[in-house]
């Protein structure tokens, strides 16, 4: 499918992984709705952006809100799903079981929420016109590499994100008919907002235990994988691992 002239939402598109994907599609030519929680974040690059790019204020987990933002794209051809927060605690401790509220938290936001975006995406672009390809549009969610090598205290985290990777190919397999892909990236250490309070020493340590490169990911290398897998019609129902052959060690 081409990104040029397309309408595309990316939510969680404010910040980090998200925003780095907002500025691929927007330098590709398609007009970008960034859909974020933080209205402040959103609407700076927004502002920078300038043409062709639109905030709206979105919770994945609302379906009111996620609708209204799917429906400000327009004809929505791309639609990326970049939201997510993380949790750290362990099954059981000293201190007792994991607590409930954090784990379903968790699970609401990135897997529910993410269902939520994709099931709402998809059905505006079947309401669309197939391109001369016979595409309707792509869906791109994203777990991460902890869906297969969750680390101690990773429970929640790895739960939700493994649930997106559960979703990917019966997505896929129930829109093919229509001409929608859906595909998963699943990144691994990436220098996001999340790693950045860290000090670095500790960012650089994170960054060496990836075979090659040894560094973290660069945000924008997630958004090209993303503008790729927009472009290329063969990628449909797969999860890429986007992390330089890390496989993380328990903790």
């Amino acid at each position: 499918m081409r990104i040029d002239a397309a309408s595309a939402l990316v939510a969680g598109g404010a910040s980090g992984l998200g925003a780095a994907t907002v500025r691929r599609l927007h330098a590709a030519g398609a007009t970008v709705t960034i859909a974020d929680l933080n209205a402040e974040k959103g609407e700076a690059l927004a502002a920078e952006l300038g043409d062709r790019a639109a905030f709206a204020a979105c919770d994945v987990t609302r379906e009111d809100q996620v609708q209204a933002a799917v429906e400000a794209a327009g004809e929505l051809r791309i639609a990326v799903c970049c939201a997510g927060i993380g949790w750290a605690e362990k099954t059981a401790g000293k201190r007792g079981p994991h607590a409930f509220e954090p784990f379903e938290t968790v699970v609401r936001v990135n897997l529910i929420g993410t269902f939520n975006l994709l099931r709402l995406a998809a059905a505006a672009m079947l309401a669309g016109e197939p391109d001369a390809d016979g595409e309707r549009g792509v869906v791109i969610t994203t777990a991460s590499i902890a869906a297969y090598d969750g680390q101690i205290g990773q429970i929640a985290y790895s739960a939700s994100k493994g649930g997106i990777v559960g979703m990917t190919l019966p997505a896929a397999r129930d829109l093919a008919a229509a001409g929608i892909r859906v595909c998963t990236i699943a990144p691994g250490l990436f220098d996001t907002p999340l790693l950045a309070g860290l000090p670095d020493e500790a960012r650089d340590a994170l960054g060496a235990q990836v075979p090659h490169p040894s560094r973290l990911g660069r945000p924008e290398e997630y958004g090209d994988l993303a503008a790729h897998i927009v472009e290329n019609p063969m990628l449909n129902g797969e999860v890429i691992r986007l992390d330089g052959a890390l496989r993380m060690p328990p903790r």
